[in-house]
C-alpha cells in the first residue's frame, strides 16, 4: 500500500475517533435535557429491559433534583465535556504528522484500555448497574478500534518512510 493511501486511511480513522470524542463532550453539556428526553423515550417505547428503564428513570429524577437544588454541580459535567474537547485537539498532531506524533495514538489506546478498568472498579462503588457499566466499557473498546487501526497504518507508514 502506498504511503499516501496509508496517510489518508490514518486520517479517516483519526477523524472517526475525534468526532466520537467531540460528540461525547458536546453531549455532556445538556445532560439534564438529554436524560429527560431519554427517560420519556424509553417510557413510551419499551425497547430496553425494565431494570434499565428504571435506572434511566432514577438518573432522570436525580439529575432534575440536583439541577433544581444544586445547579453548580453540573459544572463538573461541564469540565468533563471540556476535557473531551481538549483531548480531541491532541489528535490534531497525528492528523498532520502521524509518524512524528505516534505517541498520541499510543496514549489514546492506553486511555481506552483504562476506560473499562474505571467502569468496572468505580461503577460498583457508585452503585452503577452492571449493564450500564458495560455501556461505559464500550466507549473504551469502540474508541480503541479506530486508534488501533490508525496506529497499525502509522507503523506501516513509518516503515515505508525508512525504506
Amino acid at each position: 500500500m502506498q504511503g499516501a493511501t496509508k496517510l489518508r486511511r490514518i486520517r479517516i480513522w483519526l477523524a472517526v475517533f475525534v468526532i466520537g470524542l467531540v460528540l461525547s463532550g458536546v453531549t455532556a453539556f445538556p445532560l439534564v435535557h438529554e436524560i429527560r428526553w431519554l427517560a420519556s423515550f424509553v417510557a413510551l417505547h419499551p425497547v430496553l429491559p425494565a431494570s434499565m428503564v428504571a435506572w434511566i428513570g432514577r438518573v432522570h429524577v436525580a439529575l432534575e433534583d440536583e439541577n433544581a437544588r444544586f445547579p453548580f454541580l453540573a459544572y463538573g459535567t461541564d469540565w468533563l465535556a471540556f476535557a473531551h474537547l481538549v483531548l480531541a485537539t491532541a489528535f490534531v498532531g497525528p492528523l498532520v504528522n502521524p509518524v512524528r506524533n505516534k505517541w498520541v495514538l499510543q496514549f489514546g489506546l492506553i486511555a481506552c484500555a483504562a476506560v473499562p478498568l474505571l467502569a468496572l472498579i468505580a461503577g460498583p462503588v457508585r452503585g452503577i448497574p452492571f449493564a450500564w457499566r458495560l455501556i461505559d466499557c464500550s466507549f473504551g473498546v469502540f474508541g480503541a478500534i479506530p486508534l488501533g487501526i490508525a496506529l497499525r497504518y502509522t507503523n506501516g507508514l513509518e516503515r515505508h518512510s525508512e525504506d
